[in-house]
């Protein structure tokens, strides 16, 4: 089972988006390295329209192949794309609306990809979101056997 801390400060956190995420996404990358965490950036680079499984699927082999230790996966809802980091095993990505859920989903979960909609959080809301995401811990005990049987 993974430690209670998700990341630490100088550990690398990745962050993709599709085209309807660019904008959240570069808002959020300052605020990442501002936690402490370098940031791998999957792109995309410009709002030209792509498709959000490309960047969901590279943000989980981004984990699995160990070069980032968590994920940010942004497209216009956050459902496309979180189902696309979920469909990879050993990844385990929530779709958030607000700090409160941000923390229950790290507390209870376990998630490792926080999931969100470019097009229903604000900037703001999502930076306490990444805040609250990234500084709560996993809280293990009885949540444990529920996380190991998800995969």
């Amino acid at each position: 089972m993974s430690e209670k801390h998700l990341v630490h400060p100088g550990d690398t956190v990745a962050i993709a988006s599709d085209h309807a995420g660019v904008d959240l996404k570069a808002a959020l990358k300052s605020d990442l390295a501002g936690l402490g965490y370098k940031v791998l950036d999957l792109g995309p680079m410009t709002a030209d329209s792509v498709d959000y499984p490309d960047f969901g699927h590279a943000l989980a082999q981004s984990i699995t192949d160990g070069k980032a230790k968590a994920g940010v996966a942004i497209c216009g809802s956050g459902i496309g794309i979180s189902i696309a980091v979920n469909r990879h095993a050993g990844l385990r990505a929530a779709l958030v609306h607000d700090a409160e859920t941000a923390k229950l989903t790290r507390q209870h979960n376990d998630a490792n990809v926080l999931a969100l909609g470019a097009r229903s959080t604000s900037p703001e809301t999502a930076k306490g979101i990444v805040r609250a995401f990234f500084e709560t811990e996993f809280e293990g005990g009885r949540h444990s056997r529920r996380v190991e049987k998800l995969g």
